[in-house]
């Protein structure tokens, strides 16, 4: 397994050791132990499991309290995968860090909480698949508009196809003036 650090504090590219042969591939995806050892010691939760089509853009989403840290991998097709510090005292606040993931060449994604998520579809056709730390709550789901020009992600579509929710997500501003309140 190799771990590439990003220029945010604590978001990691991981590319698993993978052991292709005239039959196919085996790879381990979650080992425990190896990934206490990079320091990602997390309990995960919850399993995803997301499909979606060309040019789909998800989120900038994340869960406010308690948070989810995420660990993600591209099983079909290929993603434009960024993660966002969403974290006030950061000294890396509001940057970007972004990584393509795809069925090819099997990179995961990992990222603590405090991180905003989101991916591009670049493929036909992609499936994405990831842990988080804590299940799912309605009450704490929020976003950050993908197309913030404070965060200004090179995003690989200028047209993406948006849910209604991701169409109305916060400015990071305004996320940063409540968070500043509290």
């Amino acid at each position: 397994m190799n771990v590439d650090k990003t220029s945010i504090d604590g978001v990691l590219i991981i590319t698993p050791g993978v052991f292709k042969d005239d039959r196919g591939f085996f790879m381990e995806t979650y080992n425990k132990n190896k990934f206490d050892e990079i320091g990602i010691t997390e309990n995960f939760h919850q399993d995803n499991h997301s499909c979606s089509s060309k040019n789909t853009l998800r989120g900038l989403h994340f869960q406010t309290t308690p948070g989810q840290s995420k660990l993600l991998r591209c099983i079909r097709g290929t993603v434009f995968d960024v993660a966002v510090d969403i974290r006030i005292d950061s000294p890396t606040f509001g940057k970007w860090a972004a990584v393509e993931l795809s069925d090819e060449n099997k990179k995961m994604f990992y990222m603590p909480v405090g991180i905003a998520h989101g991916f591009c579809v670049l493929s036909d056709m992609a499936e994405v698949v990831y842990k988080v730390s804590n299940v799912y709550n309605a009450e704490t789901e929020a976003g950050i508009a993908w197309n913030d020009p404070d965060i200004n992600i090179d995003w690989p579509t200028k047209a993406p196809i948006l849910s209604d929710r991701d169409k109305n997500n916060q400015s990071l501003a305004e996320y940063a003036a409540a968070m500043r309140k509290l």
